[in-house]
C-alpha cells in the first residue's frame, strides 16, 4: 500500500514527474485494493474509478509586455453523487492533467470521510505566480471563470484556494462569475477573505480538526489528553493552530521541528518544560522559519530537524511534509508514543505504516485529521448561499462535531474489522458515495 498525498509542493511535483510518478495511477490503485476488500461490483469500480467530467481549455492573457500568453488551464469533476464537487484552484508550472484527476478523486473521498454533502472536484492552471504580475494573475483568474463559468457555480461545483492561489485569486474569480451570471452568488467559491464572504475560524480549521481527533483517540487509548506531552513537525499553520489548541486542552509540547530558510535545512527547537507557542510565534518569519540564535536566547535547545521524532512524547504531530516517517526512520520514534495526528498530507510511508500498525499505535490518517479544513469550507459554502454569517465559537463549534462524529465512524469500522484507521477511513468514504450512486440509480 503507497501512502496517498492529497497535495504536492512544487518541488515534491517536479521531484515525482522526474521518478515517472503518475499520481493518479496511484489513486486508482489505491481505489481497487478498497474496492476489492468491500467488494463492489464492477460497474461501480468503473464509474468510481475514473472522474464524470474533464474540462481541458486555454486562457489567452495579456501580458503586460503588449503580448499574448496562453496558459493551460483544467476543471476535473470526479463525483458528485453526493452533492456539488468541492475542491481547489492550484496554479503550478508542474501541473498536469493526471494530477488534477488523482487530487479530484481523493477530495471526493475526503469531502465522504467527514461526511459532508459534497463531492470531489479540482482544478489548475499550468503558470507560476511567481512570474506574472498582479494584473496578469487577476487575467488567468478571470480567464479561468469565463471558460468553464457554465460548469461550475453554487449547485454544481464550488472551488476554493489551493498551492500558489489565495483570497485574492478567490474575490477576482466570484467577481468574473457574477459579472457573467448577472447576480451575487458569493457561495460560487470558498477561501474568500473574512468580510468578503469569508467564514470565521478557518484559519484555524485544520490545526483545531487535527486536534478534536487527537482529543478522541486519547479517550480510546485511555490517556488523559491534560496530562500528555507532544512534539510536532511543522511551525506552519497547521502546526501553530494545532499547538494553540493541544496546550488549550492542557497538553505540553516539548519540541518543534522546522525548515529554515536560510540554512536550507529543518532544526528542532526543544524546552523540556514546555514551549511557548507566543514566544516562538515572535521569532518566527512569514515562511514558519524560527530565528535560531533568538530561540537559545529564550532558552531552547536547538537540535538536528528529525530529533522531534525522537522524543520520548505520547503524541507525535507530522504537520509538515511527506514521507516524514519512513522505514528507516520510524524505529526512531520513542516506545512511549501512542498516537500519531497526521496534519500534514502523506507523512507516513506504507512501511512505516505497517510498523506503526503492528506495535498498536494509533495513527490518525492524513485525510481524516487534517479535514478541518474541508469541512470549515463547507460552513462557508453554507453561510454565503444564507447570507448569513456565524461566530467564531459557532464555527469552531459546529467544526468539534463534524470532526468528532467522522472520528468515530472511521473508529467503529477499525474496531469491527481490525483494520487500520487509514484502511477504515478509505472503507468508509468510499462505501458512502457508493451508496449515493447506486440509490441515485447510476450503478
Amino acid at each position: 500500500m503507497r501512502a496517498i498525498n492529497l497535495g504536492f509542493s512544487l518541488l515534491e511535483v517536479k521531484q515525482m514527474a522526474e521518478k515517472g510518478f503518475n499520481a493518479f495511477k496511484m489513486a486508482q490503485e489505491q481505489f481497487d485494493r478498497i474496492a476489492e476488500s468491500l467488494e463492489l461490483d464492477g460497474g461501480t469500480r468503473d464509474l468510481l474509478r475514473a472522474p464524470l467530467r474533464e474540462y481541458h481549455f486555454s486562457i489567452p492573457v495579456r501580458m503586460d509586455d503588449g503580448t499574448v500568453k496562453v496558459f493551460k488551464g483544467f476543471r476535473i469533476q470526479h463525483n458528485d453523487a453526493r452533492g456539488p464537487c468541492k475542491g481547489g484552484i492550484r496554479f503550478h508550472p508542474q501541473e498536469t492533467a493526471d494530477t488534477v484527476r488523482a487530487l479530484s478523486m481523493w477530495m471526493t473521498w475526503k469531502c465522504s470521510v467527514v461526511n459532508i454533502p459534497l463531492g470531489g472536484g479540482k482544478g489548475g492552471v499550468i503558470c507560476d505566480p511567481h512570474n506574472l504580475s498582479l494584473r496578469e494573475q487577476e487575467a488567468v483568474c478571470r480567464g479561468w471563470v469565463r471558460q468553464i463559468s457554465k460548469n461550475v457555480g453554487p449547485d454544481e461545483d464550488v472551488p476554493a484556494p489551493d498551492v500558489m492561489t489565495n483570497g485574492q485569486h478567490m474575490l477576482w474569480m466570484l467577481d468574473e462569475y457574477e459579472t457573467i451570471s448577472g447576480g451575487r452568488y458569493p457561495g460560487f467559491i470558498t477561501g474568500k477573505p473574512v468580510g468578503h464572504g469569508g467564514s470565521l475560524g478557518r484559519t484555524e480549521a485544520t490545526g483545531y480538526g487535527v486536534v478534536f481527533t487527537m482529543r478522541e483517540a486519547c479517550k480510546e487509548v485511555e490517556l488523559e489528553m491534560s496530562s500528555t506531552t507532544a512534539s510536532v513537525q511543522g511551525f506552519g499553520n497547521v502546526g501553530q493552530y494545532a499547538i494553540e489548541l493541544y496546550t488549550k486542552y492542557g497538553g505540553k509540547v516539548v519540541c518543534v521541528s522546522c525548515w529554515d530558510q536560510e540554512d536550507s535545512k529543518a532544526y528542532s527547537f526543544f524546552k523540556e518544560d514546555g514551549v511557548d507557542l507566543k514566544e516562538l510565534r515572535g521569532i518566527t518569519d512569514r515562511f514558519g522559519s524560527i530565528n535560531k540564535i533568538k530561540a537559545k536566547e529564550l532558552g531552547y535547545d536547538v537540535l538536528p530537524g528529525d530529533a522531534w521524532l525522537k522524543q520520548d512524547v505520547d503524541i507525535l504531530i507530522p504537520a509538515a511534509l511527506e514521507n516524514a516517517i519512513t522505514g528507516e526512520t520510524v524505529a526512531d520514534i520513542g516506545k512511549r508514543v501512542k498516537i500519531i495526528a497526521e496534519g500534514a498530507n502523506g507523512p507516513t510511508t506504507p512501511e512505516a505504516d505497517e510498523i506503526l500498525f503492528n506495535r498498536g499505535i494509533t495513527v490518525i490518517p492524513d485525510f481524516l485529521a487534517n479535514a478541518g479544513g474541508v469541512a470549515c469550507s463547507y460552513f462557508e459554502q453554507v453561510q454565503s448561499n444564507t447570507n448569513y454569517f456565524w461566530p467564531k465559537d459557532e464555527v469552531i463549534g459546529k467544526l468539534d462535531d463534524k470532526m468528532t462524529e467522522a472520528f468515530y465512524s472511521v473508529m467503529e469500522i477499525s474496531k469491527r474489522r481490525n483494520i487500520s484507521l487509514r484502511d477504515a477511513a478509505y472503507m468508509i468514504a468510499i462505501s458512502r458515495v457508493a451508496e449515493a450512486c447506486r440509490l441515485r440509480g447510476w450503478v
